[in-house]
Parts: structure tokens; sequence; C-alpha cells
């Protein structure tokens, strides 16, 4: 029922805007983008309907109501970036196809160790090391069977009361939802609304982002986060009596003898991955020898040698195209549904005049706008998509840093990294409702652990951007420069 009020709110909402609300200062193309704004922003925020489909509607409103071209319209689905992501995820996918990804994560936990804490770390290591490259619900979802096999191991041995063995499961399965989330912000496409955030400033201000930029912001962020989170796991949110972990290694040895000995196929999917993760970070140098160079270009030839080289153990080529078109096309029509917002509120002159409206926060010192807004956007992407939220805000944060002459980064890249932290609720993110499905957690032992691993994440994101992000960015962020 309230799913079908909110299908009607939102249409409601953009006639009653386009119709009746008439602002000084502001175009009747700017209102359209506005009323278009506003039934996304319902749509996308109670979810009546799927998110993508919500995306969709730019292409039909705003030619309609006068905003924008259909042809200007449609352009921003075809974005550079929604080719950048497309590359990505064929990658993904072959990596998943081969179990290169297994093989990954099984080795980096038997190195780390055998302690109750060094098998944690394990486990958070291997998944943030996965989900930069591959999206966080697949790496949850990979990593998932591993962890219950190993919380098995400590349930069957004799020396471990009842209750150690149920905390450690519950804390294995939260750290490894958290680090999947975590490890989605070092790179540039480990996790959508980076990507929302690097297209809205190309369309924005015509600034690219590359990856090796975005990976010198974000990973430093992953790191802090991830062992400050570990820490937080192992010492703080659960205590076990116990530290050695009977027969964990073991485990771990037995799961990587099954994989056996890698496949022709599996290597070429491991070198195609290394050299495109070589190519990504020194392509601002390369470019020097092909100016054309770009970061969509590696991500497109990774994805494209993969769909043609020929494999041997299986019929037809190490990627084909049936297995591709698994990628899922609904985010990346959420990625030309941000664009199109962005455009409309650049061309139209609604960012000004939004912009304009917040003049008040003038006099709110920087220190303490950071603040708030990621601990807005932290707990409002506990019960919303981070991808879509992100999407509707970043056009709007951009107005608002004109209109208070700070550079547009300071709280683009606050909302866009506390869109990712979000970490109490199942339905906050899909690795966290990935893990609550596997019965060991409940609702209450999810908030408690996760509202202050997000206080903590809050805090962390609050210090980096304010004091660290104009240190490694090498310009000032304290005034507007467009």
């Amino acid at each position: 029922m309230n799913k079908a009020i909110f299908k009607v709110l939102g249409p409601l909402g953009f006639f009653l805007i386009l119709f009746f609300f008439r602002p000084a200062g502001l175009a009747m193309n700017g209102v359209a983008v506005l009323a278009t704004t506003f039934w996304m922003a319902i749509w996308w925020i109670t979810e009546a309907t799927d998110i993508s489909v919500t995306a969709l509607l730019p292409i039909i409103l705003f030619p309609l109501a006068g905003a924008l071209s259909l042809s200007d319209t449609t352009a921003t689905y075809g974005h550079k970036y929604i080719f950048l992501y497309l590359g990505g995820f064929c990658l993904a996918i072959a990596i998943e196809k081969w179990n290169l990804h297994k093989r990954i994560a099984l080795h980096i936990i038997s190195i780390v160790g055998a302690s109750i804490s060094r098998i944690v770390l394990g486990f958070m290591i291997a998944t943030a090391f996965m989900s930069m490259w591959i999206s966080n619900t697949a790496t949850t979802v990979m990593m998932l069977p591993i962890g219950l096999a190993i919380i098995k191991q400590l349930e069957d041995h004799p020396s471990t009361p009842e209750n150690e063995n149920t905390i450690f499961g519950k804390m294995l399965m939260l750290s490894i939802a958290y680090s999947a989330s975590i490890g989605g912000i070092a790179t540039l496409f480990g996790t959508p609304p980076n990507l929302v955030f690097a297209g809205i400033v190309k369309e924005l201000y015509d600034i690219e982002i590359s990856f090796a930029q975005w990976l010198a912001i974000g990973l430093p962020v992953s790191i802090s986060l991830l062992a400050i989170a570990w820490w937080y796991m192992t010492q703080l949110a659960f205590k076990l009596r116990i530290t050695a972990f009977p027969g964990g290694l073991e485990e771990i040895q037995r799961l990587k003898r099954d994989l056996g000995p890698m496949k022709r196929g599996e290597i070429i999917v491991a070198v195609i991955f290394i050299l495109t993760a070589l190519l990504l970070i020194l392509r601002q140098w390369l470019q020097h020898f092909i100016p054309q160079l770009d970061d969509t270009i590696i991500a497109m030839m990774a994805g494209i040698t993969l769909l043609i080289l020929p494999s041997k153990e299986r019929k037809g080529t190490i990627l084909n195209w049936r297995e591709a078109v698994r990628l899922p096309w609904g985010v990346l029509i959420l990625f030309g549904g941000g664009m199109a917002l962005a455009l409309g509120f650049s061309e139209t002159g609604l960012a000004d005049w939004i912009g304009g409206k917040f003049t008040a926060l003038n006099y709110l010192p920087v220190i303490l706008l950071v603040l708030v807004l990621i601990v807005s956007v932290n707990f409002l992407t506990e019960i919303t998509s981070n991808l879509a939220t992100t999407a509707m805000l970043l056009p709007i944060l951009a107005a608002v840093a004109q209109s208070i002459d700070i550079h547009p980064f300071l709280i683009m890249i606050s909302a866009t990294m506390a869109a990712s932290c979000a970490f109490m609720l199942p339905v906050a993110t899909p690795p966290n409702a990935v893990v609550f499905g596997s019965g060991l957690l409940s609702i209450k032992d999810m908030v408690r652990a996760g509202l202050r691993l997000n206080i903590i994440s809050i805090l962390l994101l609050w210090f980096f951007i304010y004091f660290c992000l104009e240190i490694i960015l090498g310009y000032p962020l304290r005034t507007f420069p467009f």
C-alpha cells in the first residue's frame, strides 16, 4: 500500500511543481528539471519501483517538459564512465567464472595466520581486496561459504564452548560484510557511488577523475578504516576467551587443494587482471606516449580481450557473450540517470538557483558543514540505495559549494564516501543483506555492532576529508575555483 501511495505521489508532485511553481529567477526549463528531480527522489528514496526504472524517467520527462532535448538527454546514458564500468564488469565476471577470486582470497587468508583474530584479518583483507575490483555483492556471496566452512570447523572442535562458536560466527559474518563495503571505497569502480561522482564532475566541470587519482584518495581511507574495523571487531565489538583457532588453517588448505592447479583460462584472466590494474594506475604516465589513452579504453580492452581469446578447457572463449550479458545493466542505466540530472542542473540554471537558497550556510564553519553532511548521508543510506542517494545529492551539493564559495570536491567526496559506510541494517547494503541471510545474525546484532562502526567511520572520514584531502589533491579547497 505504501509503495502504491508513493508511486502516485511522485508524478503528482511533478505536475504540481511543473504547473504551479513559479519561483523568481528560475526559468521554466529549470522548473522542469526540479519537478523531474522531485519525482525521481520520491521513487528512489522509497523504492516505489526499481531504482533503475526510475533512472529512465529523464528520457521521457526532460524532452516533454522542455528541460533538455531528447538527444542531449539520451547522450548521458552513453557516458564514457558507463563503458568504463562495463569493461570492469566483464573482467569481474571472468574472475568469478574461473574462480580466480576464490584462489586469491584463500591465499591471502592462509598467509595472514592461524589465530582467531588473524583469521578474521585474513578474511577482511581478502574481501576488501576483491571488492576493489569486483562488486561488493559478488565478493560477499563468494566469501560467505568459505566463512561458513571455517565457522563449522570451530563448532566441530570439542575444546570450544558453544557461546564461543556463536560469537565467532557473528564476528566473521559482519567482518566480511563490512570489509566488502570498505574495500569498494578504494578504487574508482570498486563501488558505484565513486563512479557517479567521477561522472558528475566530468559533466559539470569537464574535469576527469582518473583511476589513479581516485586511488590516491580512496586507498588511504579504505586501508585506515579496514585496520580500525578489524581492531574494533576483534577487540571491542566481540570478545572471545580463546585466541587459537584449532584446525582453521587446515580447513583453508583443504579448500585450496579442492581448487586444484591453475587452469590455462584462469592464468589468462590473472594476467589480464594484473595488466589492466597496472595500466589504470600508470595511465597518466603512459599518456606521454599515447595521449589518447583513457581509463575507459583500458577497461574495454580488457573486456574485449576476454571475449575473443579462446579457451582450451571450455568450448568457446575465456568469457562468452552469454556470460557477459549477466552484468548488472540496471546499474549502468542508473549512472545514465544520474548524469542526465547533472546535465539538467547545469544547463538550465537550476544549480545556480538552488545554490542561492543555501547562502545561509556561509555562516556555518566548513569543518562543521563537512561533519553534518557525512552524518546525514551515512544514516540516510541505512535505508536508501547508496547509488541512488549519490546520484540525487551530488548535483545539489555542487550547487551548494558554489553558493558558499568552497571547492565542490570537499562536500561531494564527503557524500560519496559516506554513502559506502552504512553498517547498521540488513537493507543498508547488499553485503549486509547477504550475511544476514546466513541465519547467524539478528537485527539487534547488526545494529549494536554497526552503530558504533558508523560513528567510527564518520569521525575517520571527517578527519581525512577536512585535514588530509587538500594535501592529497595538491590545491586549496576553501574557495570555489570554477
